[in-house]
């Protein structure tokens, strides 16, 4: 008989069944039936006839071992504290694999299990799997630091202190344990099993230095990263509420956490912590300051203000309130005088001599809208605003404001007049009604809005100078007269 035939053969008397999930799990080619190696891990859905020699040996060793422990565990039932304490590494290395199936079979057909986070008692297979539905997510991997064991007739107890570390955070986390073991189906398996938090944490709070809070917005901060909104919001509490910078509704569930996100993310932030005062509390902390993002889609800077407070929530710091908002002295009006309001005049005029339309197209605001004084088309965006100069510009213009009428208000400004171009390319002298509104945008003033129009005088004949004076005589005589009526 072949080497490959005899493993086979054996694999098959052998296959291993303590952790299978709720039918036998041995070697089959069924990819719902995978073999699993000693962490309970699957090798594959190959049979092991397919499998390669080292294969097969690594898979008859250990399972060969396996069911040596699983005869002594079947032997009556007795059990010495080696074997008790051994049991602990079984429910380990179930943990291991990932699989909540697989750790849910290491309870007994009617266990009771009282889990670290969840105030729910799990009594029956499908609450215990629910539970580590989550906790596997956490990638735990326990060891026990201190533990008692008591061995009677048919059970056996184990208590004291375990520490987890959790595989996807880094997080280490002590806990409390009772695990009470009875023979069922000739194989030790969990009756009972409680796990609570260190009291003194919860009494005196959990431990964290003013390094480690201001480390909590590096986790936020690298969840911005990955540009995936579910990873940003599942840094917020159960209840976390956040205040965005730039949306007026509170967001206070995971879903709204996460739709503030799908936009925010599309700038590609990443974020920058300028100054930061830390505030430590029992089971919370607070840090606030300012921060700085650089919005990696633009490349533009953006400065505001910040409050974090964390909470310790389910073995883990999580954002339980978040509220960002603009630096407000960014939001007061940009002093400006009627002088330099003037002078903006000069920096579109110095466009103008460089004969440039796209540096002329510059001097205006992204949502810019001109009138211009040789064209009945408005151009109101990039494109047009730079077209209109290409052909205006072949003149040569020159300008010079004659009259100048200027009015501030909050973040923009309005000069409106008279001026006059000499077109050096003529010569020609064609003075103009015009009408500049400024706005302050990305750091300057920029031209929002610019209506010019000729002189209409020159067209329609001149108009009848306002007689003022005359009208008001008439108006106070025609209110006079009424009155001694």
């Amino acid at each position: 008989m072949k080497f490959s035939t005899t493993i086979a053969s054996l694999a098959f008397l052998y296959g291993a069944s303590a952790f299978a999930p709720n039918a036998r799990v041995g070697v089959s080619t069924s990819s719902t039936s995978p073999v699993l190696n000693n962490n309970y891990a699957p090798i594959g859905s190959r049979s092991a006839i397919d499998a390669s020699p080292t294969e097969l040996g690594l898979f008859f060793a250990n399972t060969m071992k396996r069911r040596s422990q699983d005869k002594k565990a079947k032997a009556g039932n007795t059990i010495n504290e080696k074997e008790v304490r051994a049991l602990f590494e079984l429910w380990n290395s179930a943990l291991a694999t990932g699989d909540s199936r697989i750790v849910a079979n290491r309870y007994a057909k009617n266990p009771v299990l009282l889990p670290t986070v969840s105030d729910q008692p799990r009594t029956n297979y499908d609450s215990v799997k629910d539970y580590f539905d989550s906790f596997l997510l956490k990638k735990p991997q326990g060891k026990i630091l201190d533990g008692k064991i008591h061995i009677g007739d048919g059970w056996a107890s184990d208590m004291g202190i375990y520490e987890f570390t959790m595989g996807a955070t880094g997080d280490k986390v002590k806990a409390r344990y009772t695990y009470n073991y009875i023979k069922e189906d000739g194989i030790w398996k969990i009756q009972h099993h409680h796990s609570s938090v260190m009291p003194e944490e919860i009494a005196m709070g959990k431990a964290i230095t003013e390094d480690e809070v201001r480390g909590l917005f590096s986790l936020w901060n690298n969840a911005l990263a990955t540009l995936d909104p579910k990873q940003v919001a599942s840094r917020y509490a159960k209840k976390g509420v956040l205040l965005p910078t730039v949306s007026d509704v509170p967001r206070t569930d995971f879903t709204s956490i996460e739709d503030y996100f799908i936009n925010f993310l599309k700038l590609k932030p990443q974020g920058e912590i300028l100054e930061s005062h830390v505030t430590i509390g029992t089971n919370w902390c607070q840090d606030a300051g300012i921060y700085e993002f650089t919005m990696g889609a633009t490349g533009k800077k953006v400065k505001g203000r910040y409050s974090f407070i964390y909470v310790f929530e389910d073995g883990e710091w999580k954002i339980s309130h978040h509220h960002s908002s603009v630096m407000p002295e960014g939001t007061m009006p940009k002093a400006i005088s009627e002088e330099e309001v003037k002078n903006l005049f000069q920096l579109w005029n110095g466009a103008l001599a460089t004969l440039d339309p796209d540096a002329v197209a510059k001097r205006y605001a992204k949502n810019a809208v001109l009138l211009p004084t040789v064209s009945d088309v408005p151009r109101t965006d990039y494109g047009l605003i730079k077209d209109y100069f290409v052909g205006f510009l072949q003149k040569k213009p020159q300008g010079e404001i004659l009259e100048s009428n200027v009015t501030i208000g909050h973040n923009w400004c309005q000069d409106a007049g008279i001026y006059e171009f000499t077109m050096g390319a003529t010569g020609d002298k064609v003075k103009g009604r015009y009408s500049f509104v400024y706005v302050y945008e990305d750091g300057e003033w920029k031209i929002a809005h610019h209506h010019s129009s000729v002189m209409p005088e020159a067209y329609l004949g001149p108009a009848p100078k306002p007689a003022i004076e005359k009208v008001v005589k008439e108006k106070i005589a025609e209110e006079a007269g009424a009155v001694m009526a």
